[in-house]
């Protein structure tokens, strides 16, 4: 089903849509089995928790995260 087969929503307020949207999400989110995970995403989780296991201490603090972005951005 595409978009322009709806009219209806075509017809509908910007913050209407959003909150549709998050209705549809939503409904998505309440099954999560029927939503596939690529295998690409299993293996990439799969790696990344393997590095923080055997180095925890490596993580940022939000807060750090945060500086780190911001120093990207003004240089």
């Amino acid at each position: 089903m595409r978009l322009n087969e709806i009219p209806e929503i075509d017809r509908l307020s910007i913050p209407e849509k959003i909150l549709l949207f998050g209705d549809l999400w939503d409904s998505i989110a309440s099954d999560e089995s029927s939503v596939p995970v690529p295998q690409s995403h299993i293996k990439e989780l799969d790696r990344r928790l393997k590095r923080y296991s055997s180095h925890p201490g490596d993580i940022l603090s939000l807060e750090e995260l945060q500086r780190r972005i911001e120093k990207r951005i003004l240089d």
